[in-house]
């Protein structure tokens, strides 16, 4: 699996990438099921058989992606669970949510005989991800529309689904926009304009709270002083390194900085603050 690329991943000489502090939280619980992050947020599908096409009835609001260290601090997910690399705030704690889920309208007409329901991916954000969810046995989560390299169109039977959408945490809205289809089962050609057209999925974006770190010219990398001490500074030759090492250099603190004076050799790695339990 790739890794989200987080903007708050930095290389000596890259620009300051500011963060609030957040607060731990005083009863620590290991998650076993990834929260929605609010309610459920539905575009509603159906087909109307005088157009022979479908049809995508989009709600208004706009689901927020929060990373687990702002929605429940102190918290993390089970080792054992297929998101925790992706989600979890010891790992690339990436902002994520479920909100976003496609189901049925009531109202729609029978599907023609031999046509299947397809949604494909047209266009989205480079940093979204998008994975297929189950929280029962066995569990799931598996990339879909693109992530990953996968393809970007999905067979939908028409129940209910809701996908797990992340992304690395930050300011910056994102989007991706998708369309529904219809696939003729025999000769699997999309029918002629069956589709419902486009239709776009918005997301906000919420910072993690991870410490700001600054690097000099001159290899100096420090964070604020007053952080709180469970974050550490990792390095790796890449930002999509799986194994980050914690570096061990004691910290000098001056003007409200602490800090490590970088080797020549560190000076072209990249640096992140990671969160400890």
């Amino acid at each position: 699996m790739k890794r989200l690329a987080s903007g708050l991943i930095q290389r000596v000489a890259v620009a300051t990438v500011a963060a609030v502090a957040a607060a731990p939280s005083a009863q620590a619980a290991v998650l076993t099921m990834i929260p929605m992050q609010g309610g459920m947020v539905m575009p509603m599908v159906s087909y109307h058989a005088a157009e022979g096409r479908m049809h995508v009835r989009m709600p208004v609001e706009v689901p927020q992606l929060i990373p687990l260290l702002v929605s429940h601090p102190g918290d993390s997910f089970d080792p054992a669970d297929l998101w925790f690399d992706a989600l979890d705030p010891s790992r690339q704690g990436a902002s994520f949510s479920r909100r976003y889920g496609f189901a049925m309208d009531v109202n729609s007409d029978p599907l023609p005989p031999g046509a299947q329901m397809w949604i494909r991916k047209l266009s989205g954000s480079a940093d979204l991800r998008i994975y297929r969810y189950s929280a029962s046995a066995p569990k799931l989560f598996e990339p879909i529309f693109g992530t990953d390299g996968v393809t970007n169109a999905l067979h939908w039977n028409g129940m209910m689904f809701h996908p797990a959408v992340a992304a690395p945490p930050g300011t910056n809205e994102l989007a991706a926009t998708f369309e529904v289809f219809l696939l003729d089962v025999v000769s699997g050609q999309e029918l002629p304009g069956s589709s419902s057209g486009p239709f776009t999925f918005n997301w906000t974006n919420v910072p993690d709270g991870r410490p700001v770190l600054r690097i000099t010219p001159g290899g100096f990398v420090s964070w604020p002083s007053n952080t709180a001490t469970n974050w550490t500074l990792e390095c790796a030759g890449a930002v999509d390194e799986s194994n980050w090492t914690p570096v061990t250099k004691a910290p000098v603190t001056a003007d409200g900085w602490s800090g490590v004076v970088l080797d020549g050799s560190a000076r072209q790695q990249f640096f992140r603050m990671r969160y400890i339990p």
